[in-house]
């Protein structure tokens, strides 16, 4: 079954909504900051079987996730070590957005930032580079990825 998520409905809503859902569904967004409620509502949920959609204004799919088991997942997978790690990792920037620290991706270089500067033009003069020991590319290095 397909459930459009109204252009005006709320995280109340739209959380009402994933819960719903059954194995099949999809559940379509037009706007992103819906698309990243019904994400989190999915996982709170912990539904298997359910597509989110956002789509363009000419109803392309421009970004889409899906929850699944993990023995439902093909392909290359992280071993148990690289999980922790990914897991530590979202635990730190957890903290960082409890201290009022925004990650940006400026260029090829990650950035930490003051939220309440963040988006300003001042963002930049007081941007502190992130050492990220090689293991972040911007929106630039997305194409060596591609190739490789």
């Amino acid at each position: 079954m397909e459930h459009q998520i109204d252009i005006r409905s709320e995280k109340e809503e739209i959380s009402a909504i994933i819960k719903l859902a059954e194995n099949g569904d999809v559940v379509i967004c037009h706007r992103e900051s819906q698309f990243e409620i019904c994400k989190h509502a999915l996982i709170e949920a912990r539904l298997v079987g359910i597509t989110i959609q956002l789509l363009d204004d000419d109803g392309y799919v421009i970004r889409q996730t899906s929850s699944k088991k993990r023995s439902q997942v093909q392909g290359p997978m992280f071993n148990d070590r690289q999980l922790t790690v990914i897991k530590a990792l979202e635990k730190v920037l957890s903290h960082c957005k409890k201290e009022g620290i925004s990650l940006i991706g400026y260029s090829d270089e990650l950035v930490a930032l003051p939220t309440s500067i963040a988006g300003t033009e001042l963002a930049s003069a007081y941007a502190v580079d992130v050492y990220t020991s090689g293991c972040y590319q911007g929106a630039e290095g997305i194409d060596s990825l591609i190739t490789q």
